[in-house]
């Protein structure tokens, strides 16, 4: 279930929520009482993590590790020209 950020526009208390996305949005502050509570706009707050992201993501490596030079080297062209395997 995802965390929803609530604001009191009355009092500025903030709140979070763990709820569903099918359950009603709650309306009252815990704080002041008032029906005054409305959605803040967040961030995501997911990883993206397997190999094939960008030398920035979460996988803890050193800057000098990314900047190195590939030793990969591309496979060799189809003798018959483009083909559906190669593009």
């Amino acid at each position: 279930m995802p965390l929803y950020d609530y604001r009191c526009t009355n009092c500025g208390k903030e709140i979070e929520v763990l709820q569903k996305i099918s359950d009603p949005a709650p309306s009252q502050c815990p704080a002041c009482g008032q029906a005054t509570l409305s959605k803040k706009l967040t961030a995501a707050g997911f990883q993206l993590k397997g190999s094939g992201w960008y030398a920035t993501d979460f996988k803890g490596s050193s800057a000098a590790e990314s900047s190195a030079p590939s030793t990969e080297t591309a496979p060799p062209p189809c003798a018959n020209g483009p083909c559906p395997a190669c593009g």
